[in-house]
């Protein structure tokens, strides 16, 4: 077995956390197609072949317009139950033990779905995982920044009758043109309520962005963040306070921030001792869950064995499970 067999091997037996997935993002075509008939919803494409053809991006905005087009298709709690499901599933055959996910319930509510049928799908697709498949997870809501502040406090509110079951707020969607700054109120907000805080920053935007999303928004993980290398104080800031950057090698391709994988940035962000981790962001639509993007990252950035180890203990240091449960898992994998 050569060395890059055995640091496959070693990514498939590892168990591993998934801290940036989106959970439409997990969409796959098939059940788009079964869930349009269902719900007798129109989509642009008349067959599991055509979507497929249609996920070519050059850009998060292209993404985007395919990924909303998809969302129309959920509909009922039953529609949010069977999408969470697929993807634990995929958690199983990944080797994927905790997992944090993300769900945008503005491109929901718009559309004329309750905030609870949303929650409720995925909520009890997750306490099903627990169950039977010892599959922890946590849940995070995420605001839409490309609309304005005013609507994002309206889902912060219906959020707050569901501290139970969401325990922090995000930001997604087109980052270009929309600043962290532009939410520093609500976030504060959302603090101040009892929520956590994260945000995408720094995929395509600037390290600037990334600098807001820590001051403003008193982010305790950065998505993405590949744009920090382009300063050193942010390194050094990043560094110090061991920041979370959430990384996603084979999305960060799909939507062009890297020409190929071989030209990715995150064995740089690793040797420059970053708290990295690899995340699969919207695996439906980017060719690959969380070993797939392990795996083709270490191939092309000839990544070591210690290399995936530190990635894989990463997720769980930067997760939000207990400390104790977090040593639990970190024994586990050494």
């Amino acid at each position: 077995m050569n060395s890059f067999d055995g640091i496959t091997e070693f990514i498939k037996k590892t168990p591993k956390t998934e801290l940036h997935l989106h959970i439409e993002g997990s969409l796959e075509p098939e059940l788009m197609f079964k869930l349009s008939k269902r719900n007798k919803v129109e989509i642009p494409f008349r067959s599991v072949e055509e979507i497929k053809s249609a996920y070519n991006f050059t850009n998060l905005d292209s993404f985007l317009k395919i990924y909303y087009a998809g969302s129309n298709v959920l509909i009922n709690e039953e529609d949010f139950f069977d999408l969470t499901w697929e993807y634990i599933l995929r958690c199983k055959e990944n080797n994927i033990v905790h997992t944090e996910i993300f769900f945008d319930p503005q491109s929901h509510l718009v559309r004329g779905i309750s905030f609870d049928k949303i929650i409720n799908g995925i909520d009890k697709a997750l306490i099903k995982a627990e169950k039977e498949l010892k599959i922890t997870s946590k849940i995070i809501m995420c605001f839409l920044r490309h609309l304005d502040e005013d609507s994002c406090f309206d889902v912060l509110k219906q959020a707050c009758n569901y501290k139970d079951k969401i325990i922090g707020v995000g930001l997604d969607s087109s980052e270009k043109g929309n600043p962290p700054k532009k939410f520093k109120s609500l976030f504060e907000k959302a603090i101040q309520e009892g929520f956590i805080t994260v945000a995408h920053a720094g995929e395509e935007g600037p390290p600037e962005y990334i600098w807001d999303s820590l001051n403003l928004l008193k982010v305790k993980r950065i998505d993405h963040g590949v744009q920090c290398l382009k300063d050193e104080k942010l390194i050094n800031k990043l560094k110090q306070d061991q920041i979370p950057l959430t990384v996603c090698p084979l999305s960060n391709i799909k939507l062009c921030v890297f020409n190929k994988l071989e030209n990715h940035n995150l064995k740089k962000m690793l040797d420059k001792g970053l708290r990295v981790m690899v995340n699969s962001d919207d695996p439906a639509y980017f060719g690959g869950y969380l070993n797939k993007n392990l795996i083709d990252t270490s191939k092309a950035l000839n990544l070591e064995l210690n290399d995936v180890k530190i990635l894989i203990e990463n997720s769980f240091k930067s997760s939000f499970l207990d400390e104790k449960t977090k040593n639990e898992w970190l024994n586990k994998i050494n």
